[in-house]
């Protein structure tokens, strides 16, 4: 269950984050305050994730990685943003530590 949690987390951050750049500097009300229930809703999610057993460090890892990764995408796919493949291969770096995390915690 914390994994659900998790996942509505980061869903809800990219969301956010997404509408961050939609909102012009706050300047377009509906953007923004799907920011501010984005964000909230993530952190309250994050922290379901959290009281139902899930490590601190993976948690955010996961979070962490998995938001970058999708964020990076969605500005390509959105925003014609483009990504070079050093940073890539940065994403791919993160989400191999994120695995490292993951793994390294299993007894």
């Amino acid at each position: 269950m914390p994994w659900l949690w998790l996942a509505g987390a980061i869903v809800s951050e990219v969301v956010a984050t997404t509408s961050l750049k939609l909102s012009e500097g706050f300047t377009r009300p509906l953007p923004s305050v799907v920011v501010a229930v984005g964000y909230i809703a993530a952190f309250f999610m994050l922290s379901r994730a959290l009281t139902r057993g899930m490590d601190l460090g993976v948690a955010y890892g996961v979070w962490a990685a998995a938001g970058i990764a999708l964020v990076a995408v969605i500005g390509v796919v959105l925003f014609s943003e483009s990504l070079t493949w050093i940073q890539i291969g940065g994403i791919a770096l993160i989400i191999g530590g994120v695995m490292a995390l993951e793994m390294g915690g299993r007894h």
